[in-house]
């Protein structure tokens, strides 16, 4: 298609719509994740409950280092060390399935969420108009549905459960070192909001690099696809070494970012750790002499520095696992970006499609949204009867392409309609629309399935006898049977161990199964050698047949055989008729005649 209104070179930066989100400046995001977390709700508070109580027989064994202390190393006999270490062996086998129980839980409920996830933004995505993609590069939209989604993953299985059972074992650790020594626990709980300082101050700025880090991993990943996909291009022009370096720069670009990244998480977690250990020796010094003096058992000083150790290891992890918060909620965001993103082409038709009937454009003015002030279409005006086969010529910009662009309602005309039996398409069902469609592009699009799926893409569901009829008519069994495993040989990535004659006529044959009342043909033979021509005219003169058929082709030679030929020029119609009358009256059509001819003269 000639007017299409972007480019992609490789090496170029393109616009994305992550590099204009905005970052993620609190946890917020991550509450729309409790939409997918509350079908599961029955495993959720299964999980809750197994988290609560490992966290209850962790904070029992306390009572169990007093027991140890006061009754089994310093009692008079064994039994009080019998009982300890019996009190400590039950506690012991509960934390452990609990712990099982718990992990289990967790662990599926962020594989769970994540795939339904992934899917859930997959299936709005597909549904976008696809002047979306041309302004939101892949690569990055591939990175927000799978790396993100796996940052999600981990914080849902992992990191929230540590988060959840850390603050549980914190506040359970502070209310039993206020019931053991209150004197004491005044000594911690100074320390704690000495600490929370440096959280927040750092946590923030791992909140931004977090953020700043998935966008220039996303972008590496894109630069990375977009070489692999152009690779002919990049080596035909021995370009290996100037795209070594530019991928180097983006890695150590994206390298830097991280390394920022994890230097403010080292400090976070260096200051939360020294600051609360600065707070435990002051409290082992004031227990220490409380004990020397008899005001305090040795027994309740030793449970005391347990809940004081639990303390201080669930702040260290909460503070780490609060940079994987920060980190998890860009993500999110990332991710509710796309969620939320809205088709701009409307599916809000009722109609069902008439069967071989006109299709007409009436008055029609249209602009791509990059360029607002260069309509592509003005004032088109067209009528195509049912079995008229229809081409469409002019010089490059004419705005051929856009009429096949609006048909398939890629875009929406500005102005005007585009009727089929008379009703808008507008006020038709879209997928209804589309299933009497079918297009054979310039450059056919096959996919790294076998050619079996390639053809067979074009049905839901066609038999084995379907396919290779379809395949017969567009005059691709020939070569198909040649193949070692003939319909179930791999193509490779599109379809790059055909030649462009063999994938054009394995798209034929998409379209062919698909049955179209309408079949759209964008230059499909302008690229190929004469014998692929051949047997691409050869097909395409039994697919034409009682189809409604509208061509595009520069090639003038290609379409003096169709029932009319329209005239373009800026969007507009100048002339329609027989190719001999067009020749007689428009100074367009000759002057394009004559300059194609002269070449191929020439040639």
């Amino acid at each position: 298609m000639t007017e299409s209104p972007t480019e992609t070179l490789p090496n170029k930066a393109s616009t994305t719509r992550g590099e204009e989100a905005p970052r993620a400046k609190s946890l917020a995001p991550l509450k729309q994740l409790l939409g997918f977390l509350w079908p599961h709700k029955g495993r959720l508070i299964a999980a809750s409950t197994a988290l609560v109580f490992t966290a209850g027989a962790q904070l029992t064994l306390g009572y169990g280092v007093q027991l140890l202390i006061d009754e089994g190393f310093a009692g008079a006999d064994a039994a009080g060390l019998y009982k300890a270490v019996i009190f400590m062996l039950i506690v012991g086998v509960a934390m452990a399935i609990g712990a099982m129980i718990r992990f289990y839980l967790v662990s599926w409920l962020g594989e769970r969420v994540s795939a339904d996830l992934r899917s859930a933004v997959f299936n709005n995505l597909v549904h976008l108009q696809p002047s979306y993609f041309e302004s939101n590069h892949s690569g990055e939209i591939m990175s927000r549905l799978t790396t993100d989604t796996t940052l999600l993953q981990t914080l849902i299985g992992s990191s929230v459960s540590l988060a959840a059972r850390n603050a549980l074992t914190l506040t359970g650790a502070l209310t039993l070192m206020v019931i053991t020594n209150l004197k004491l626990s005044l000594v911690i709980l100074v320390a704690v909001p000495v600490t929370l300082v440096p959280i927040l101050i750092f946590g923030r700025r791992v909140r931004k690099l977090s953020n700043k880090s998935q966008q220039t991993i996303a972008e590496v990943g894109s630069h990375a696809g977009e070489i692999f996909q152009s690779i002919k291009v990049v080596q035909s022009f021995n370009r290996e070494a100037a795209e070594k370096n530019a991928f180097g720069r983006d890695v150590e670009q994206a390298f830097f970012v991280a390394r920022a990244r994890v230097y403010q998480r080292a400090l976070l977690t260096g200051f939360a750790i020294f600051l609360l250990m600065g707070g435990m020796v002051g409290m082992m010094w004031t227990g220490g002499l409380d004990v020397i003096e008899g005001r305090m058992t040795g027994g309740e000083l030793g449970a005391f520095v347990f809940y004081a150790v639990m303390v201080g290891t669930a702040f260290a992890t909460l503070s780490e696992v609060w940079g994987d918060l920060q980190r998890a909620a860009g993500a999110a965001e990332r991710l509710m970006e796309l969620l939320a993103e809205t088709s701009e082409i409307p599916d809000t038709g009722t109609h069902a499609p008439a069967n071989q009937t006109a299709l007409s454009f009436e008055g029609v003015h249209f602009a791509y949204p990059s360029r607002p002030t260069h309509p592509a279409l003005s004032d088109f005006t067209l009528d195509i009867q049912h079995g008229e086969s229809v081409a469409l010529v002019g010089p490059s910009g004419a705005g051929k392409s856009t009429v096949f662009e609006l048909m398939l309602r890629f875009y929406d005309p500005i102005a005007g309609a585009i009727r089929f039996g008379g009703i808008d398409l507008r006020e038709i069902s879209l997928d209804a629309w589309r299933q009497k469609i079918a297009l054979v592009p310039q450059q056919p699009t096959l996919f790294s399935g076998d050619i079996f799926y390639n053809i067979a893409y074009g049905a839901n569901q066609p038999t084995e006898a379907a396919v290779e009829a379809a395949a017969h008519m567009a005059h691709a069994h020939e070569f198909i049977d040649t193949l070692p495993e003939r319909y179930q040989s791999h193509l490779g990535a599109q379809g790059v161990r055909l030649s462009g004659g063999q994938r054009q006529r394995i798209a034929l044959a998409r379209a062919i199964l698909s049955d179209p009342e309408l079949l759209l043909l964008d230059e499909a033979t302008s690229a190929l050698d004469t014998e692929s021509e051949w047997h691409v005219q050869q097909a395409l003169t039994e697919i034409m047949r009682e189809r409604t058929t509208i061509i595009i082709a520069h090639r003038l030679s290609t379409v003096i055989n169709a029932d009319r030929i329209v005239v373009m020029s800026e969007g507009q119609v100048v002339d329609s008729g027989p190719h001999d009358e067009l020749m007689k009256r428009c100074e367009l059509y000759q002057r394009l005649a004559r300059l194609q001819f002269q070449a191929e003269h020439a040639s």
